[in-house]
């Protein structure tokens, strides 16, 4: 009798073995995610090796400092902000163009290049060091996040003037030795976490919400353009059609 009360203690349900089954791939996906974000480190970690003949490879844009500011008492504090918000754009030629269509046609027009904008968490990081009279040029402003569907604050430099494009050719100097067993293992598993129900799970799981895209892509039926939604019946429509034709009698 012992015996089989042990035997009926030890039986899990099926509901107790499906949560031991979801909880042991839970886990395996958290520790092939751990092991994901080690291998990127460990890529970007990997010392870069000089090359013997450098080569150039297209032209480099950024923004320098202009030449009256420079003669300025204050060129040591502008060079100091231009390192924080400075941007690079990368071209082929010269001329720094892209394709636009107008009027039926494609055209070329110049990339816009502008200053990097601070985020708030930028604002705030003390490893930024800005000091209150650098904060003193910067605007507060507020931009509307079609993804997030919210207003995000960002810091403005507000004299943007004070620093003119530069262009140089883009030599490169260094290389970074390939890894084949590295870079095999991370295809690997960037293979399997970039599958769509185990996204879901890390989202849901890792960051404690389920994933932002599934949500993004439902549509209502109710506003959809391919259903059409009937209030009354074909009864009621019937009769309200007669009551019409009585009535421009």
């Amino acid at each position: 009798m012992e015996k089989d009360n042990l035997m009926f203690f030890r039986l899990r349900s099926l509901r107790s073995r499906k949560r031991i089954i979801r909880k042991d791939v839970e886990k395996q996906i958290r520790k092939k995610y751990k092991r994901s974000r080690e291998l990127w480190k460990l890529r970007r970690n990997i010392p870069l090796v000089p090359l013997e003949k450098p080569y150039q490879k297209g032209f480099v844009r950024f923004f320098i400092v202009r030449d009256d500011v420079k003669r300025s008492k204050d060129k040591d504090f502008f060079e100091g902000i231009l390192n924080r918000i400075n941007t690079k754009m990368y071209s082929e030629t010269r001329k720094f163009l892209k394709k636009k269509r107008k009027s039926g046609r494609r055209i070329y027009v110049e990339r816009e290049q502008k200053l990097g904008r601070l985020s708030t968490y930028q604002w705030n990081d003390p490893k930024l060091k800005l000091s209150d009279r650098e904060k003193q040029y910067f605007l507060k402003r507020e931009d509307y996040c079609p993804i997030r569907k919210r207003y995000d604050i960002y810091y403005e430099f507000i004299e943007p003037w004070r620093f003119v494009l530069n262009i140089k050719p883009n030599m490169v100097t260094h290389y970074k030795p390939l890894n084949s067993d590295l870079e095999k293992e991370i295809d690997e598993l960037d293979s399997f976490l970039g599958r769509y129900k185990i996204q879901g799970i890390i989202h849901k799981t890792m960051y404690g919400k389920p994933n932002p895209w599934k949500d993004r892509y439902i549509r209502d039926p109710l506003n959809s353009r391919k259903c059409f939604h009937y209030k009354m019946s074909a009864t009621e429509i019937a009769g309200s059609l007669e009551d019409d034709d009585v009535r421009k009698f």
